[in-house]
């Protein structure tokens, strides 16, 4: 900031000179203190210069509504919701979000350098503050084929972009764990460049949370019970509170925050589809569980405000305040977190629930991350799966709403010694087909819980390295299913009787559309019409589950491209149960 910036800013603050705009008959939500404020509001430059008693050269009369600081997501991938940051930002700006921390860990898993850099043009220039934390572990582990390989020299340039504020989530814990040179350089590069670090501490234990600190990863974002957060606040770190589409754990971790605590306590959303974004809310729907949970409604703004802003060191985020960022809300009701209007940086942005005006998309991606499909036709013979006679199989039983597995030990169907899938006890058979480097590599295995009484689905949106996974009840619709993937250039597709009956494409490295929030939005609705006439009526989102059912950091056990993962044990097991496993 220049001199002369500095000097209207104090003249209107010392009331010399009029604001530009004043914000008059608000409630101001006074996340400092607690309490709420009835006064003037001056901005000028998109900045707050005052509280008080103001004149402006524009005047808004806010009638009562209640002032608050725009929302910040802590922890969310954009790639989940399956559109450019461009579209996200007519998604998320009118749920109140102005600012989210963004890991491109999804796109950077198949496109590596090229598909972060993307993700910094894609959301420059928006009216959305996309900050990026810069992915950690791609791949998440060296179980698996993934499409690039990030060490810390790829990453260290990152760190001269002024929105680069962290390292994303570690999520390789035995690396940390063992202390590798290779983690530790990362974990060094981000500490010398005062960038914090950012855990993914699933299933570590308390002496695990005491090896993340002592490493300076300060926060987590995948607590599923109540005495996990226990665990972390105690131990120093910052917990972020997620919601999203497979993970639906606030109720749960809410039993443990109180106003004790509740300052070391943040809202991510991590992975939300789209839908679900634009059916539900993001941050916003976090406020809203959290003050019907009974968290006071000042505490859960705090949450999704000052906390998310000062653990990562935003300094002129989160608050109403003098010299604070003009990023704030304008709420008819803060218990229901009704959004009149959005601000960013002094403007409106989203009104009664859109962005104005819509934001359009204006970067056109590479050639290389717009095909990235690279896989063999398939065909039955590649997806056949061999018991022994004993019958027993190693099973990957899912938990609805829940990216933790269940590793289930159980007898299976067999003819002529392959697995047969068998509705009667919903066990399907699952397919993951490495699709970066054309390696031939299909790790097959069981699937226990989704329910699907025919046909397939299949997706290339594969946590983390996002290879295709599909699953089904016969080996036709399945190899349909897989071929279908390559046919559209990724996304997600349901086959039929050996039909294809939607489908959605997804050709930014087989993760994002280039085309609008709306249409996409149409064809998602397509596809969940088309799960009834698989057979499909459970209350969770079988096309999400599944994405979640090839990443190995998460418990129990889950399939990668090399074959069946144990993830307690950290390593791959066969899927016929007692036999000793054979590397691909």
């Amino acid at each position: 900031m220049d001199k002369n910036k500095l000097k209207k800013r104090i003249a209107v603050a010392a009331k010399k000179t009029p604001a530009d705009t004043v914000i008059k008959n608000g409630r101001i939500l006074d996340v400092f203190s607690h309490e709420i404020v009835e006064a003037d509001i001056a901005i000028v430059d998109g900045v707050f210069a005052g509280i008080g008693s103001f004149a402006g050269e524009k005047v808004i009369d806010a009638k009562g509504k209640f002032v608050t600081p725009g929302f910040i997501d802590g922890h969310v991938h954009i790639e989940s919701a399956m559109v450019t940051p461009a579209e996200f930002a007519n998604v998320v700006l009118p749920h109140g979000v102005t600012s989210v921390i963004a890991d491109p860990h999804e796109i950077a898993n198949v496109s590596g350098v090229d598909g972060i850099k993307f993700m910094l043009d894609a959301s420059e220039n928006i009216p959305l503050n996309v900050f990026i934390g810069l992915p950690s572990c791609v791949p998440a582990t060296p179980f698996e084929n993934a499409g690039a390989v990030l060490t810390d020299e790829d990453l260290l340039p990152f760190y001269n972009e002024e929105r680069v504020i962290s390292l994303g989530e570690v999520m390789d814990f035995p690396a940390v764990f063992q202390g590798n040179d290779a983690m530790l350089d990362k974990l060094l590069d981000a500490a010398s460049n005062n960038r914090v670090i950012d855990g993914h501490a699933a299933g570590v234990d308390e002496n695990g949370i005491n090896v993340y600190m002592t490493a300076g990863i300060r926060s987590d974002h995948e607590c599923t019970t109540a005495e996990q957060v226990r665990d972390r606040l105690r131990r120093g770190m910052y917990v972020m509170l997620r919601e999203g589409s497979a993970s639906r754990d606030l109720k749960t971790l809410l039993q443990a925050v109180n106003e004790n605590n509740a300052r070391r306590c943040l809202f991510v959303t991590d992975d939300k589809h789209l839908d679900d974004l634009i059916e539900e809310g993001s941050i916003d729907h976090n406020v809203k569980i959290s003050i019907e949970h009974g968290i006071h409604p000042i505490t859960a703004f705090q949450m999704a405000t000052l906390n998310a802003a000062e653990y990562f060191g935003l300094k002129t985020k989160g608050a109403i305040a003098p010299g604070y960022d003009a990023d704030f809300l304008l709420l008819d009701s803060l218990e229901d977190v009704t959004i009149h209007e959005v601000f960013v940086n002094g403007e409106s942005v989203a009104m009664n629930g859109k962005t104005m005006p819509k934001i359009k998309n204006t970067l056109t991606p590479a050639e290389k991350i717009m095909n990235s499909i690279q896989i063999h036709e398939i065909s039955t013979d590649d997806l056949r799966l061999e018991i022994g006679e004993n019958q027993k199989a190693n099973i990957i039983s899912v938990i609805p709403n829940s990216i933790v597995t269940e590793h289930k030990i159980d007898a299976v169907d067999i003819r002529n010694g392959l697995f047969q899938p068998s509705l009667e006890k919903d066990y399907l058979k699952l397919a993951v087909v490495e699709r970066h480097h054309q390696t031939g590599n299909i790790g097959l295995g069981i699937i226990h819980g989704l329910g699907l009484t025919s046909g397939a689905i299949a997706t290339t949106i594969a946590h983390d390295s996002h290879n295709i996974i599909a699953t089904g009840t016969n080996d036709q619709d399945i190899m349909l299913a897989i071929n279908s993937i390559k046919g559209i250039n990724g996304g997600i597709v349901v086959v039929h009787e050996g039909k294809l009956i939607a489908s959605l494409s997804l050709p930014i490295a087989g993760l994002v559309s280039d085309r609008s929030f709306e249409k996409v939005y149409s064809d998602l609705q397509r596809l969940n019409q088309a799960l009834a006439h698989i057979g499909f009526s459970g209350d969770f989102n079988p096309f999400i589950l599944l994405s979640f059912m090839a990443l190995p950091v998460i418990p129990e056990i889950k399939l990668t491209d090399k074959g069946l993962f144990d993830v307690k044990e950290f390593k791959h097991i066969p899927v016929e149960a007692g036999k000793i496993y054979s590397s691909k």
